[in-house]
């Protein structure tokens, strides 16, 4: 990172800190076009987002050519734009990402570049900069900073009260983060009401089976545990699983069907011999495992194979990646019940 030389600098040009927006002191070296006041701020932005789109600001942020004709700065304009809107996403998903994770801290830079993107695509009053605000929110949540994060949902607020095109989803999220803020101050009955306006806007914008709406449940449902109310607690719980369950049930019988599909017609393109009646032992021990859970009789089924034919072959990377699919989703998306 190379320091800042402010004579260099054009008169009355003040260069901000990437992260504090305190006076910059350094710039990247990378890109030249990002600045920040300390070492320390520099790699906080590194790891979270800088990384990723340090060569993507370039264009951005530097002035623009000269057009020849009105047809080409418009074509120049909406490529701007167009870097922009993949910059709002690239910077939402890796705020997201590190939110899913706990990872607060990280979180924040990221999510500050999505609004200042917002920002510019759609101005400072659209109802597209709520998204940008509720992941600022929700990651000062994670670091104890109340008076930050009521800032933001503040904000937020205000800016769907002015935009009556804003969607349940959006909402329900808004619901669900002064939850979260409600809940970090302690304070039950308000944390229940927002979870059960949020379950209310989720349930209008998925249904109330959907696996976005199951997290509403799940933190209501903490909130009563912490109340001690473990009947009501028990039956939120029942309910988050009961959503689950039934999700997980039409992934296996979808990934299912579409073997079976694959199944018939390699069956029909195959000649009867070992390797046939192989691959038909493999089919039947598939069905009888529809409902197993235990990975260990999935890989106990293959030691009926002999002589697999080229079709056999193929029917068990399809099982493979059938039970891939199953333990992923048993295990990996399991946190999902927290958001």
């Amino acid at each position: 990172m190379n320091p800042i030389y402010p004579l260099a600098l054009p008169k009355g040009r003040k260069l901000r800190c990437e992260v504090c927006e305190a006076p910059a002191e350094r710039v990247c070296q990378g890109c030249m076009v990002t600045y920040y006041c300390d070492v320390e701020h520099q790699q906080v932005d590194w790891v979270s987002i800088h990384e990723k789109i340090c060569q993507l600001l370039i264009p951005l942020r530097t002035s623009l050519p000269f057009f020849n004709s009105e047809e080409e700065r418009k074509h120049g304009m909406e490529q701007l734009c167009l870097r922009q809107k993949h910059l709002i996403e690239l910077t939402h998903k890796v705020a997201q990402k590190f939110l899913f994770e706990g990872k607060y801290e990280e979180a924040l830079p990221a999510a500050l570049h999505s609004l200042r993107f917002s920002i510019n695509v759609h101005g400072l009053n659209s109802v597209e900069l709520v998204p940008s605000y509720l992941l600022l929110a929700e990651a000062n949540i994670g670091l104890s900073r109340i008076i930050q994060a009521e800032e933001f949902l503040s904000k937020a607020q205000w800016t769907i009260l002015k935009s009556p095109e804003c969607s349940d989803a959006i909402l329900s999220k808004l619901h669900r983060n002064f939850g979260f803020l409600c809940v970090a101050k302690r304070n039950d009955d308000e944390s229940l009401y927002h979870f059960a306006n949020d379950i209310y806007y989720a349930s209008c914008a998925y249904g109330t089976e959907n696996i976005n709406t199951s997290g509403e449940y799940f933190y209501m449902a903490n909130v009563f545990y912490r109340q001690n109310k473990m009947d009501v607690a028990d039956s939120l719980y029942a309910k988050v699983i009961e959503i689950w369950r039934k999700h997980l049930d039409k992934l296996i019988q979808f990934q299912l069907d579409s073997i079976k599909s694959s199944a018939n017609i390699l069956e029909s393109e195959m000649e009867p011999n070992e390797g046939y009646l192989g691959f038909l032992r493999c089919r039947t021990s598939l069905w009888e495992m529809e409902l197993c859970t235990d990975s260990e009789r999935a890989v106990k089924s293959h030691s009926h194979r002999r002589n697999p034919s080229p079709a056999d072959a193929k029917w068990r990377i399809k099982k493979q990646i059938l039970f891939g699919e199953y333990l992923w989703l048993s295990n990996s998306q399991s946190p999902a019940l927290m958001g």
